[in-house]
């Protein structure tokens, strides 16, 4: 480059000005460099991103620092850069102080175009974070791809074993065939549940809807009957089988025995799985006691294959086992170590492992648990006693339930009916919307995917209504419990979910429970008593007082809302003072003490002689007032064309 240039370049970079001023605010790394990529400059970002210090990289050349796989691609676009204006999202990795790289992508401002100087401003990025992620990502689709490739071979497996085997009973054949077809059935049968109770189990837990039971329990019942269902399996494989339990652990504890029986189940069947000869141990002791918590420890120690000690960090992981190899030899979903990681810590618990290939490993969780009381024992029983008493005080619980399946539909009314609960039903959301806006329901049960409109859309709709219409609360019935379809639910408009299949206890616990619904008591809009009194009553005249009422009505509440939206409380005050006989005359008590009410607390406002409005309260209850007053005229209107 020539002398001049140099000079040039060298004074832009001590004079500063407005390209000093970019490069010492910004947080990026900043290098001023000639276009032979020589480092006349560098911020002190450099310092807190590269660990180098501020000056010691001028006079060297950038490229030297540069991976060298990476150079190749660095020069051609340093190149570029110098042909440009402007050049962006170069990536290169940079070699840092302690000789570590990390991932840099720079941005070029082509000083030859703005000063006629042949120099770089390049401005770096550290994108090493974002490079991991995007590893990490493509790491986890990959380890997903391979999922769904293992559960489509696990599910298609029984499958059609399960269809083999009817078709081959559909024949000819002697009992002793019968009963293996059949066994060969049920064996079929029993592994599609499991892979479909993982699936179910992971989706739980990573939608936040799992819940842990509080129940009593003893861990001497427990254990043995857990260790029963493997002892086949075992002699099987000619393994040795036991347990120990440490007679401290003989105590009434409290927690969620089928979660932890889940546990056991998961590491016993991997213990057996991966074991071709030798032992497999479970112990349990007591390791910590605080007033009424007991931690407890159990272990499950095999003398099987081992696991490789680059792969113990990974296991626990959603799907991916040791070795993707493992799947197609011993099936299963690879999701069984995550599900027993997830149980254990949502009990404020911990897992830990040891292994060394060909020789076993040790699984280790410790979980506490309250210690067994009296009154515990009891709890759930008083909880099914509740469910059954609870249709005395739910005579009047009005509930919309919306579903296309017919068995899913029966099995929900069945349960409602239980409780004295009135049901209407509907096979879509269409029919849902038409429901609603001729009936005021206190709970809405919706299912998601349905035909002619979903869910979604069916309470998009609703609360799209007036008040109090839209102010129902609407349970998501799904069979999809990912917390991305969870979120979807609520984005609708919906309260809260509950998954397919729920029990009678999961639907009573969201009703009763969560959102505390309250059976709402009927109300008479109108009386006509009055009228048909002071008419002896004379039809004629009720239905031409009833059509009187009808279209004055209308009009008033037009101006009411009008004078509102202009602050006039003076004339909403007299408008709505202007109704109050026509309460009595038509029989509407339910307003008679609201309307007395909003006049007082007008006539206050209005005799202050200042510009104050009516407070928030006193606002809302003449929203009420008027919506109330619409809805007994829609009905007043329909009565009149009977009479």
């Amino acid at each position: 480059m020539p002398v001049y240039k140099s000079r040039k370049l060298d004074k832009f970079v001590k004079k500063g000005g407005f390209y000093q001023t970019v490069v010492e605010d910004g947080s990026d790394i900043i290098f001023v460099v000639d276009f032979s990529g020589n480092i006349l400059y560098h911020n002190d970002s450099t310092h807190q991103i590269l660990g180098y210090r501020s000056k010691s990289l001028i006079g060297k050349n950038i490229l030297s620092y540069v991976l060298p796989e990476d150079r190749l691609n660095f020069d051609r676009e340093f190149k570029v850069s110098q042909k440009k204006a402007y050049n962006h999202k170069v990536e290169f990795r940079f070699q840092c102080k302690d000789k570590s790289f990390v991932y840099l992508e720079f941005n070029s401002i082509n000083l030859w175009n703005k000063e006629e100087i042949e120099g770089l401003i390049l401005d770096c990025r550290d994108i090493t974070q974002r490079k991991r992620d995007a590893e990490e990502l493509l790491r986890l689709q990959k380890a997903k791809e391979q999922f769904l490739a293992n559960i489509s071979h696990e599910v298609r497996t029984p499958i059609n074993g399960i269809a083999g085997m009817a078709t081959l009973l559909s024949m000819e054949q002697n009992p002793e065939e019968r009963q293996t077809y059949l066994n060969a059935i049920k064996h079929s049968a029993e592994n599609l549940k499991v892979i479909i109770n993982d699936i179910l189990d992971i989706a739980a837990i990573q939608s936040g809807k799992l819940k842990f039971e509080q129940v009593p329990f003893n861990l001497t019942d427990l254990l043995p009957s857990t260790i029963n269902s493997f002892r086949f399996q075992a002699q099987e494989k000619k393994l040795l089988l036991d347990h120990a339990i440490d007679e401290k652990a003989n105590r009434m504890l409290v927690g969620d025995p089928v979660r932890l029986n889940q546990i056991l189940i998961n590491l016993l069947g991997n213990a057996i799985k991966f074991t071709y000869n030798g032992s497999i141990l479970l112990t349990c002791s007591i390791v910590n006691e605080q007033k009424d918590t007991s931690w407890v420890q159990f272990s499950v120690k095999d003398t099987g294959v081992g696991i490789p000690a680059e792969k113990l960090e990974t296991i626990f992981e959603s799907f991916s086992q040791a070795d993707t190899s493992v799947t197609r030899k011993f099936g299963g979903t690879g999701l069984g170590l995550t599900i027993v990681k997830q149980l254990v810590e949502m009990q404020n618990g911990k897992i830990e492992v040891q292994s060394k290939e060909n020789v076993g490993s040790v699984f280790t969780i410790t979980i506490p648990f309250l210690q067994g009381k009296a009154s515990a024992l009891s709890k759930k029983l008083a909880k099914s006693k509740q469910m059954r008493t609870a249709a005395n005080g739910m005579q009047n619980l009005n509930v919309l339930l919306v579903e296309d399946n017919d068995i899913n539909r029966l099995y929900a009314q069945s349960v409602l009916r239980r409780w004295n609960c009135r049901t209407d039903t509907a096979e879509n959301g269409l029919v849902a919307v038409e429901r609603v806006k001729s009936k005021q329901y206190d709970v809405i049960l919706m299912d998601v995917q349905m035909p002619v409109m979903d869910g979604y859309e069916a309470t998009k709709a609703i609360r799209m209504m007036p008040s109090p219409v839209n102010e129902v609360p609407i349970v998501a019935l799904t069979a999809n419990a990912t917390r991305a379809d969870v979120d979807k639910c609520l984005a609708a408009g919906m309260n809260d979910y509950l998954a397919k299949p729920f029990t009678p206890e999961d639907l009573f616990r969201k009703l009763f429970d969560d959102l505390k619904l309250k059976a709402s008591e009927e109300q008479t809009l109108f009386d006509l008593n009055y009228l048909k009194k002071v008419s002896g009553n004379n039809m004629e005249f009720i239905r031409e007082m009833i059509q009187t009422f009808s279209s004055t009505l209308p009009p008033i509440l037009s101006d009411i809302q009008e004078a509102m939206v202009n602050k006039d409380w003076v004339k909403t005050g007299k408008l709505i003072h202007q109704i109050k006989p026509s309460l009595t005359l038509m029989g509407i008590h339910a307003l008679k003490e609201p309307v007395a009410d909003i006049d007082q607390a007008l006539k206050k406002v209005n005799k202050s002689g200042s510009k104050k409005e009516p407070s928030a309260a006193v606002l809302k209850n003449i929203k009420h007032f008027i919506r109330l007053l619409e809805k007994t005229n829609d009905e007043l209107t329909k009565m009149a064309h009977t009479i």
